[in-house]
This record gives C-alpha cells, sequence and structure tokens, in this order.
C-alpha cells in the first residue's frame, strides 16, 4: 500500500488522508503530464463506484456503466480545472457525475423539448421566425390540453414538476408500470397530435 501515516498520527484517519491526497494528485498528474497511468489508477477506483452511484439513483446497469465511463472522459478532458485547494478528487468527480446525470434525465424526460426551443447560437429571430415559434408553442400546448385527464395528470408530474416515475406512482397510488405505461401513451399520442412520426 502506498499510503504513509504521518509521525505520530493515528494509522485510521490519515490512510484515509493520504489517499485523498494521493487521488488529488493524480488528478493534477493528469492535468498537467497527461498521465495515463494515473488514470488508469483513478477510473479503477472511481468507476465501480460511480456505477453504483448511478445505479443507486435507479438507472438500468448498462446506463449507469456508460455514464460512469461517460464521467470518466470527462474528467481526463477537464482535469486542468481541477483545483485541489477547492474540493477533493472525489468531491469534483462526482459534481461532474451528478451534471450528467442530470443531463441524462433531462433528456429522457423532455424528448419533444426541441419543438419550443431554438437551436442556439443563431441569427436574431426575424418577426416571421417569432411567428413560427410562437405557432409552435402553441400547438404543443393545443396538444397537451387534449390528452386525456389520466395523460395529463402523468405529463404534468413529470415534465413539468420534475416528478421521478416512482414519485409519481407514490403520489397518484399507481403501480410504477401504470406511470411509465401512460406516459408512453400519452407521447405518442402527442407525437400523433403535433404530426410526428410515431
Amino acid at each position: 500500500m502506498s499510503a504513509r501515516r504521518a509521525k505520530g498520527a493515528p494509522a485510521g484517519g490519515c490512510v484515509i488522508m493520504t489517499e485523498k491526497a494521493e487521488q488529488s494528485a493524480r488528478l493534477v498528474a493528469i492535468a498537467q503530464q497527461a498521465d495515463k497511468a494515473a488514470f488508469a489508477e483513478l477510473f479503477g477506483y472511481f468507476a465501480p463506484r460511480l456505477k453504483g452511484f448511478f445505479m443507486r439513483g435507479g438507472m438500468a446497469a448498462g446506463q449507469a456503466e456508460e455514464l460512469a465511463q461517460e464521467t470518466m472522459l470527462m474528467v481526463w478532458r477537464k482535469a486542468a480545472l481541477y483545483d485541489p485547494a477547492k474540493a477533493s478528487a472525489s468531491t469534483w468527480i462526482f459534481t461532474i457525475a451528478r451534471n450528467l446525470r442530470v443531463d441524462s434525465v433531462r433528456r429522457e424526460r423532455y424528448p419533444a423539448q426541441h419543438l419550443l426551443e431554438d437551436p442556439a447560437p443563431e441569427l436574431p429571430a426575424s418577426p416571421s421566425d417569432e411567428v413560427l415559434r410562437t405557432e409552435s408553442e402553441h400547438r404543443v400546448r393545443t396538444a397537451i390540453d387534449l390528452l386525456s385527464a389520466d395523460q395529463l395528470n402523468v405529463i404534468r408530474l413529470h415534465y413539468f414538476d420534475d416528478k421521478p416515475h416512482s414519485e409519481i406512482a407514490k403520489v397518484l397510488g399507481l403501480p410504477l408500470g401504470t406511470v411509465k405505461s401512460r406516459l408512453r401513451l400519452a407521447m405518442q399520442r402527442l407525437r400523433g397530435l403535433l404530426g410526428e412520426e410515431q
């Protein structure tokens, strides 16, 4: 083991501190020298922990593993932004993981978001662009209003109140499968009303 005990310090706490210091040093080595060996050690330590973190948040094993790898790839690319004076390596890496998880959930929960947003960056909108955008928003809102009460309820809770499937099931007193089914059917109905391909 490479962890060394500081003079006169108790063994237990010191090993943890040294391990944290070593992880920070590895991140600095990646930032300054693109140190692949340091990255391999960080990857070996953090990848399984990240996968567990994502799975505890409700992700399937395959998706959790992919996001763990994406997190570590981001660590490699963004290592130069790491400041050991501000955070431990673990805190910094898990912050990246949380941000990626939020992005991933947002992509899953808002599949029709492109209908309400203009891609950026773009030239300043012309009056006709504004009219088209307003019409598009109106079409989406009108389509949502045409959903059944049950479908509208799950859509509002999921997309507007940002509640996960499991929480919606508790709020509505429904089985989780029913919530997922209603959301899927509601999105299919919306696509049909908006003239999108099924």
